[in-house]
């Protein structure tokens, strides 16, 4: 077997980021010639999407109320016996009247400290839950996109010809999906950002969360005669900032 054929054989164990660094490097520049594999290497890493999601794990609901509940049998510590704090042992009381108030006031500050946390963990699993569902659903839909009787294909490389972009579409469902692989590293507070081709005006149809996966494009063809991939500030620009990385029409 030539080590192109091996080179080929490949796409899945890159899409699972399985590869030790030097043949992650052979294969990022045999996938910079080679459109099929970045198709390929695109749908493995949609398909492993979908079953991340699928695995996703919320903490459970009930976490704050265990914690509330479990505060009730945090242990108070006891007094110590000895001289009183302000150095008075003429007035042994006056240490032991003052200690239940200190010990209502750490109570409630660890109520409060538990409670804050108990809020906090059950804000960021909703959150999570939220991002998974999301995802979950832009996988199914991208998956549904890519087996429609009509969808089609369009494959290229950058301009800076180290990443290969695959865009899907169907005219049926009216949606496009984008799939990449090997794209350039961007310097922090960079981001890709994916555009509709409407007649040379560029419309905003999503940013890419890295330099390899898939999207599900935001909005309906349309009428797009394809899309472009600029380089934008974090976050997306309304219009494009500069000269397209990548260009794929709709044919």
């Amino acid at each position: 077997m030539t080590v192109a054929a091996d080179l080929h054989t490949l796409t899945g164990a890159y899409a699972a980021h399985a590869l030790p660094a030097a043949e992650r490097e052979a294969f990022e520049r045999h996938l910079a010639q080679c459109p099929a594999c970045a198709q390929e290497v695109a749908e493995f890493a949609a398909t492993l999407a979908r079953l991340g999601a699928a695995e996703t794990v919320t903490p459970p609901p009930e976490l704050r109320a265990r914690v509330l509940g479990g505060i009730a049998s945090v242990r108070q510590l006891a007094p110590q016996a000895g001289a009183e704090p302000d150095g008075d042992p003429g007035r042994p009381g006056r240490w032991r009247r003052r200690w239940p108030k200190f010990a209502l006031a750490a109570s409630v500050a660890v109520a409060a400290a538990l409670g804050g946390l108990a809020v906090q963990q059950h804000d960021r699993a909703e959150q999570a839950r939220s991002q998974a569902a999301r995802l979950q659903q832009q996988q199914a839909d991208l998956g549904t996109l890519l087996t429609a009787p009509d969808a089609r294909t369009a494959t290229a490389k950058t301009t800076a010809g180290s990443g290969v972009g695959t865009v899907v579409w169907s005219e049926s469902k009216g949606q496009a999906g984008f799939l990449a692989a090997g794209m350039p590293a961007l310097p922090a507070g960079k981001t890709y950002e994916i555009w509709f081709n409407d007649a040379g005006t560029m419309r905003p149809a999503g940013l890419m969360p890295g330099t390899h996966g898939s999207l599900l494009l935001d909005g309906p063809l349309d009428g797009a005669a394809g899309i472009g991939v600029t380089v934008e500030p974090a976050g997306g620009s309304p219009h494009p900032s500069g000269t397209p990385v990548l260009l794929l029409p709709f044919t």
